[in-house]
């Protein structure tokens, strides 16, 4: 079976297409990244620990009732391996989070493995949100999320200090009332 060429796509045909420099994609050499808090990590550590240390003391319980020697193994290499990994891959995934106002527009860039740009023109927010959840409270952080017309759209900036949150909520929603003025 051939395929079309109008279903066949070659980006190494398009111009100013560069498939050796996929970094500029997700970073725009024209943007300055503000990083979240660093005590996001604090926060996705506690939610972490409250998730894996059940499940820990579950596979302790399965091992001491089942009382095979081999599950004892298991649960003294699982165990350290998946508490490790977790940390480690919260770490990563803080200090892959980062957005930027231009003028035009805000960007959200986040992932390590899977890499998400998200760009928000100004005129199409429709309204932001800050929350903040009792351990986010704790440490003194809140989440802004944007809101589009379209619902796909994740613009979500966890990890953002008190001060900063409600700054961000008051410039992007007097930016997009402003720029949604002029459409």
């Amino acid at each position: 079976m051939t395929i079309p060429p109008t279903l066949s796509h070659d980006l190494s045909s398009e111009p100013g297409h560069d498939p050796e420099n996929m970094h500029e994609l997700f970073n725009p050499h024209d943007v300055t990244w503000t990083p979240v808090s660093r005590g996001l990590r604090t926060v996705r550590w506690i939610v972490f620990a409250c998730c894996w240390l059940p499940c820990a003391a579950s596979c302790l319980l399965v091992a001491a009732l089942l009382a095979h020697r081999w599950m004892w193994v298991v649960v003294a290499v699982l165990l350290p391996l998946t508490l490790a990994w977790g940390m480690w891959l919260i770490h990563r995934q803080v200090a892959a989070l980062a957005y930027a106002e231009r003028h035009e527009d805000f960007l959200v860039r986040r992932g390590v493995m899977f890499r998400k740009l998200t760009v928000v023109p100004y005129g199409r927010m429709q309204y932001v949100d800050v929350q903040a959840g009792p351990v986010e409270r704790m440490v003194k952080l809140a989440t802004v999320q944007l809101h589009t017309a379209a619902p796909g759209v994740d613009a979500s900036i966890p990890g953002l200090g008190a001060p900063e949150a409600a700054r961000l909520r008051e410039r992007l929603a007097s930016l997009g009332e402003a720029k949604l003025v002029g459409l």
